[in-house]
């Protein structure tokens, strides 16, 4: 039987997530700002009930389209305020309007999102593997220099401790403890990720 991180526990769901997604390098803009701000609607949740509701946020959000978030008015936030299948919070509808402005800025400035975002990690993913989950940071001198640089750009939802949890979710750190079979060497290699 693979040994796995502890967090994703035995939820068909979780574990998908993380034997496929969580650690991965992505450098796609749209995933990359999809994962922003399902990170940001996590807070004070649990990661597994943004799981359990991301079919519903790529439907509602037009499968994160930072130009067409951008055009939202009030008629569509009230119809998002309106929608079961997603996080009825309203400033967290604003920050992802709000946020479908900055990246479109960021990408005017950068060339993408992507180049924006992977400069805080120096480009490649930081590789940590602790001994033990406990052992794993909440927060590092790279979120919180991403966290100040996302605010003075006008993001909004994006403390240090969301972002150290997207950059983890976006493979920026590899945070799979050693025993886990997807750590470095191990099970991605195997399974033809990409590291």
């Amino acid at each position: 039987m693979r040994k796995r991180c502890t967090w994703c526990g035995d939820d068909p769901l979780y574990v998908r997530y993380h034997d496929d997604e969580w650690g991965r390098p992505l450098h796609d803009d749209r995933r990359l700002f999809e994962m922003l701000i399902l990170e940001g609607a996590q807070a004070g949740l649990s990661w597994i009930t943004i799981l359990r509701k991301r079919a519903a946020y790529r439907r509602a959000f037009d499968r994160f389209n930072p130009r067409k978030i951008a055009r939202y008015g009030a008629a569509k936030k009230r119809a998002l305020m309106a929608d079961a299948g997603i996080v009825r919070n309203r400033l967290k509808i604003d920050a992802a309007v709000t946020n479908a402005h900055a990246v479109l800025t960021v990408q005017k400035e950068f060339g993408s999102f992507d180049a924006y975002l992977w400069q805080f990690v120096g480009g490649r993913p930081k590789v940590n593997h602790p001994s033990a989950h406990h052992l794993i940071a909440a927060r590092t001198t790279e979120s919180d220099a991403m966290s100040r640089d996302l605010k003075k750009r006008g993001f909004r939802f994006v403390g240090s401790t969301i972002c150290y949890a997207f950059m983890q979710a976006t493979g920026m750190v590899d945070d799979h403890v050693r025993e886990c079979f997807r750590a470095e060497g191990k099970g991605q290699r195997a399974k033809g990720g990409k590291r």
